[in-house]
């Protein structure tokens, strides 16, 4: 079990999509002494970083899945987690930053702060989580830390300030000087594994005081020692050490660090930083719940002999079962413990406990507070709280996201049915972003994501992992039918089949339920029948009658909302009429009134909230007006537009893509259904055309 908490560092490594996540934990890992040869993400020697072990990660050169790895560095057991940066994927940074104490986050020294490093920025502050920043990618061409660290504090609200400034930049990019020792760090040796310290050259002496007093300026403010020390010139580094960590667990500062992960150059002082300013597991308040005390709040501490409280934060299918990703909290977990999970109750034993490092394991015999493992062979889902059976306690759940995009599957031959099915129960118990379900109204199988990519690469996963191949459409809307007048109706249902016959008759009327009535707005169903010219026994059967007519209109084969039927007269047999008789004269009657009521279709109005950066609000605007929307307001703060409007949904299929590529992917959307309203008069036209023409395989 890990000796000292304290120098337990839980790290995810985040950032922009391409900004150098893995090429970065790559190096750390080779630092770290963890692998002894570098290999590339799109390397030509088609092994592909540590990091991507997914086939489908090397051969697209991008992360899909967070990985966790463990490495040591000057005594410190430091935990990293490398996430995707890709928007579709955000799920995976979500959860592995509800689990960490501390982030590294990445920023490309060309591109700056990209869409991708706002989302990451704004999911580390709902889970408070301390960062120090890296500027990566300096040996590329437009390169500018200076820039970089400006655009932290403009666009993200960061007080970034730098560690380091570069010695050369783009192809002259040779090492880094350090403010704090005040010498010149260089990556020498074949990987840039010696760091040597040499004198600062002398026509760089000034630029790094002067970079060294705004340095002090800022980290100051979080000691009064330091300040104290400032000015009377006798400042110790350590002092200057303890103002920059309290001021990172504070996030009131964000030291900035600098390097090429690809070119071997800056990254053991970024390890350095790690171990010095980001939390050890005592440095952060976590709370559960009681589950025995009405759900009051408790503090979970990080003490290895308190009770056990653990949280499963990522589960993932591999050849020998399932595997679970556990952050313990508090108290000690062994192999061969009974532990219990606090939503179904249940006791499980430990039989094998790991410790990961990217697709390679580990056994373990014990893991203490602070510490991430896996566990094999156990039933759980994201999200559970397992404990040792002395306390009742859950973890707090994380963030999940809503799907924003659909598509609809079927299998290409019936044999691979039932593959189809376990992968789709497997990728829904794995991803809580993704949702899996067959549509009650079309029997379609529909699967939803964050995005086109995120549906794609779990759709090639099926082919390969599964041997399911599926064709995928676009999933038939839920359009309804209405009717827009009121008609009178009285028919007769008359069957003679020898003995006993079947007969009744119903009349009375039909009207749309009017805007704002008050009781339910699907169906509303009254009997003003007089004298008993329908029997009591009998109103229910004709209730039941008209509403097995409801599930399918006669108009495009949707159901049918919004109508009002009100039977005030009929007539009965002593001895032809029965439930059965008055049901089918119900059935009758609606066939005959349907058509003459004007039936209309409607179609399902979703509630859309788009949020982006202000100047692209006339860009938003436009890519909803495209799509039939109606705008209903727009709010702008802090440098951010919120448009909500009203779009039928059946304009919505491809809007990620479109409003991604619109607002360099810096805008993100919500949508929940609103209403139905009718649809225009040509998209009417089309689906009656549709429905009547039944072509075999049409997705109305």
């Amino acid at each position: 079990m890990l000796d000292d908490i304290r120098k337990v560092r839980n790290i995810g490594i985040s950032a922009h999509i391409d900004s150098g996540k893995t090429t970065l934990t790559e190096r750390v890992l080779f630092y770290t002494g963890r692998i002894h040869a570098i290999h590339e993400v799109r390397g030509k020697d088609d092994v592909g970083a540590t990091m991507d072990s997914m086939e489908l990660e090397r051969e697209r050169g991008i992360t899909i899945a967070s990985a966790a790895t463990h490495c040591t560095w000057d005594d410190h057991h430091i935990n990293i987690i490398d996430t995707p940066g890709h928007v579709d994927f955000t799920i995976e940074v979500e959860r592995a930053l509800r689990v960490l104490d501390g982030a590294v986050l990445i920023l490309c020294g060309v591109a700056g702060v990209q869409s991708q490093s706002l989302t990451v920025d704004r999911q580390m502050r709902r889970y408070k989580v301390p960062r120090v920043a890296f500027i990566n990618k300096l040996d590329r061409s437009g390169a500018d830390p200076s820039r970089v660290t400006a655009q932290l504090c403009e666009k993200l609200g960061h007080n970034a300030v730098a560690m380091q400034i570069p010695i050369g930049l783009e192809a002259d990019f040779q090492g880094v000087v350090d403010l704090i020792q005040m010498k010149a760090l260089y990556f020498e040796g074949a990987k840039g594994e010696d760091v040597v310290a040499k004198d600062i050259p002398a026509e760089m002496q000034d630029a790094a005081e002067t970079a060294r007093e705004t340095m002090l300026d800022a980290v100051s403010l979080f000691s009064d020692e330091l300040m104290e020390a400032i000015l009377e010139e006798n400042v110790a580094e350590e002092m200057i050490h303890e103002a920059i960590r309290a001021g990172t667990l504070s996030m009131e500062l964000t030291p900035v660090f600098l390097g090429s992960a690809y070119k071997n150059k800056g990254v053991q002082p970024l390890l350095d930083a790690v171990s010095a300013y980001l939390p050890c597991p005592t440095d952060i308040r976590n709370t559960g719940v009681d589950l025995s005390n009405d759900e009051a709040e408790i503090e979970i501490k990080s003490d290895p002999e308190l009770p056990l409280v653990a949280l499963v934060f990522k589960l993932e299918d591999t050849r020998y079962g399932q595997l679970t990703y556990l952050r313990v909290y508090q108290g000690t977990l062994k192999k061969g413990d009974n532990i219990f999970n606090s939503r179904t109750r249940k006791k499980v034993k430990v039989g094998r406990l790991i410790r990961m490092h990217s697709d390679e394991m580990e056994e373990i015999a014990e893991s203490g507070a602070g510490d991430i493992v896996a566990l094999f062979g156990i039933d759980c889902a994201s999200g559970d709280t397992f404990n040792d059976g002395k306390l009742d306690v859950a973890m707090t759940s994380m963030h999940v996201p809503d799907s924003v995009i659909s598509l609809s599957i079927k299998p290409k031959d019936q044999k691979t049915v039932d593959n189809m099915s376990k992968a789709l129960g497997r990728f829904v118990r794995e991803d809580p972003t993704f949702r899996a379900g067959v549509d009650p109204e079309s029997n379609e199988t529909v699967i939803s994501g964050m995005g086109e990519l995120h549906l794609e690469v779990y759709v090639e996963r099926m082919k390969r992992e599964y041997n399911c191949e599926v064709e995928t459409g676009a999933p038939q809307v839920a359009f309804r039918e209405t009717i827009t007048r009121k008609v009178e109706f009285n028919y007769t249902h008359r069957k003679q089949t020898g003995g006993s016959g079947q007969y009744g008759r119903v009349a009375g009327y039909v009207e749309p339920i009017p805007e704002g009535d008050e009781g339910d707005k699907d169906f509303q169903f009254a009997s003003k029948i007089r004298g008993g010219a329908i029997p009591t026994e009998y109103i229910p059967a004709v209730e039941k009658g008209l509403r097995s007519c409801l599930a399918k209109g006669r108009l495009i084969g949707f159901p049918v909302l919004g109508i009002r039927v009100v039977i005030d007269d009929g007539q009965s047999h002593s001895v032809d009429s029965s439930e059965m008789a008055f049901t089918a004269a119900a059935r009758g009657a609606f066939r005959e009134f349907y058509a003459k009521a004007k039936p209309q279709v409607l179609e399902p109005i979703m509630k859309l909230e788009v949020e982006g950066p202000g100047e692209f609000q006339g860009a938003i605007l436009k890519t909803i007006m495209q799509r039939r929307g109606h705008v209903i307001g727009s709010t702008e703060e802090a440098g951010f537009s919120r448009i909500e409007a009203e779009v039928p949904l059946s304009e919505m299929f491809g809007y990620a893509t479109d409003l991604r590529s619109t607002t360099q992917g810096k805008a993100e959307f919500t949508m929940e259904f609103a209403k139905y309203l009718p649809a225009p008069a040509e998209v009417q036209k089309e689906l009656k055309e549709k429905y009547s023409s039944k072509i075999p395989g049409d997705e109305g």
